[in-house]
């Protein structure tokens, strides 16, 4: 069989991410074209997959102008702007891999799954968390039901502070006008990753959450709109200069290295701290999203779960705890930890994977497992293959816009499932 044949419209860190999986797999999957306004970033990527100069645009249109010219398309654009590629695409018959979030508010969500529909193709978006080694051997335990019926969950994000800093703070994702919310746009993995181990969508949901740190009243005396023009920049654990510093000195000069530069030198780190919005001080932003959120979820059958995100934590994996009627299971990323009631007998699962849970690492296994997943789907024909799918990730959309609109309303909000 000849390798499924993509093209990439979003040449960033997750799209070529995701791009680099048919590098590795040359026998499935091959990159075609790629669209990318970035003239640096649209040439390093046609050269790392050998696209001729035709075939590496910076509109997507004018791929879509050409009808279908591949398989599948990768759309990894930035939030805003998947809604108007994944019409597109799909009208002209392609299979789609949709970044999350698919859309940013109902209608749109909605639009895209009619549109999949319409035109028969298969849609997987990147929810990523579910194609986990660690979240396969989770939900084997609870569906086995060796731990009976679950009764309540409690699941945390520690995004990391400088993290936190780096995306919702000083980059892409620091305003909820300009991007999307923080919950749609970090934690809609979570809210979604909680509704597949749990089985089922939450039906109510209430939320609480603000913006409490990063903000002006909790600047330094002293410190400088700049971190490299700041006198007290040594003491701040949000400093520019030591979170890109040190991985430029380490030879780390992937995410989110990658994000602030084009080229990994002192020069261009220079000139990017101190004319580009990297280098600003955490203090002294025009961030406006929430730097924590709890969310409070009802399921049908009675069963609860709470989320935790805190921007102000270590970056580490995201910890869970399902307690169920027979049992306890622990996880944190890497490490199952199962009591069984009865027995009192404990067991651990060790399942650690090459790469760490960030973006950077490949999301544990995720990011492969996704792509695998939706080769394999295109390839066969069998869209039961996708986790993620135009039906689930609605459903898991939707959670998070009830989510919001309680914690701007302070109300339980009903989550609409009907689709």
């Amino acid at each position: 069989m000849a390798p499924l044949s993509l093209i990439v419209v979003g040449a960033g860190d997750r799209g070529s991410g995701h791009a680099r999986w048919a590098l590795r797999h040359p026998d499935r999957a091959r990159v075609v074209a790629v669209a990318e306004p970035r003239p640096t970033r649209r040439q390093r990527f046609a050269a790392e997959h050998g696209i001729a100069a035709l075939g590496a645009v910076e509109d997507w249109r004018e791929l879509a102008a050409r009808g279908r010219i591949a398989d599948a398309v990768l759309i990894c654009t930035q939030d805003r702007l998947h809604l108007e590629p994944a019409l597109a695409f799909a009208e002209l018959g392609y299979h789609i891999m949709l970044e999350k979030p698919m859309a940013l508010d109902e209608p749109s969500c909605r639009a895209i799954v009619a549109a999949v529909e319409r035109a028969g193709v298969i849609l997987a978006v990147g929810h990523v968390l579910r194609y986990t080694p660690y979240t396969e051997a989770l939900k084997g335990v609870l569906d086995s039901g060796r731990l009976g019926d679950i009764v309540s969950v409690q699941h945390t994000e520690p995004v990391g502070h400088w993290h936190q800093a780096h995306s919702f703070v000083r980059g892409n994702w620091r305003r909820a006008d300009e991007a999307t919310s923080m919950l749609m746009a970090k934690s809609c993995h979570d809210l979604d990753w909680l509704q597949y181990i749990v089985g089922q969508p939450p039906t109510r949901v209430s939320s609480f959450g603000r913006l409490s740190h990063f903000t002006p009243a909790n600047r330094p005396a002293g410190a400088a709109d700049r971190c490299l023009d700041c006198s007290v920049e040594a003491q701040c654990a949000f400093s520019a200069k030591r979170i890109y510093g040190e991985r430029l000195a380490g030879g780390d000069h992937g995410w989110p290295l990658s994000v602030v530069v084009e080229e990994p030198t002192e020069e261009a780190l220079d000139t990017a701290l101190r004319s580009g919005p990297y280098g600003r001080c955490v203090y002294a932003c025009d961030n406006d999203v929430v730097d924590h959120q709890v969310v409070s979820m009802e399921f049908a059958d009675g069963a609860t779960a709470t989320f935790t995100m805190t921007g102000l934590s270590q970056m580490a994996n995201r910890r869970t705890t399902v307690f169920a009627t027979r049992g306890e299971l622990h996880g944190d990323g890497t490490m199952l930890r199962i009591h069984d009631f009865l027995t009192g007998q404990d067991e651990t699962i060790d399942t650690t994977p090459e790469g760490d849970m960030s973006a950077g690492g490949g999301h544990g296994g995720g990011d492969a497992g996704l792509m695998d997943a939706f080769v394999t789907a295109v390839a066969t024909g069998d869209a039961s293959l996708v986790r993620s799918g135009p039906h689930e990730s609605l459903l898991s959309h939707l959670a998070v816009l009830a989510a919001e609109r309680a914690r701007h309303a302070g109300t339980v909000e009903q989550v609409g499932i009907s689709t």
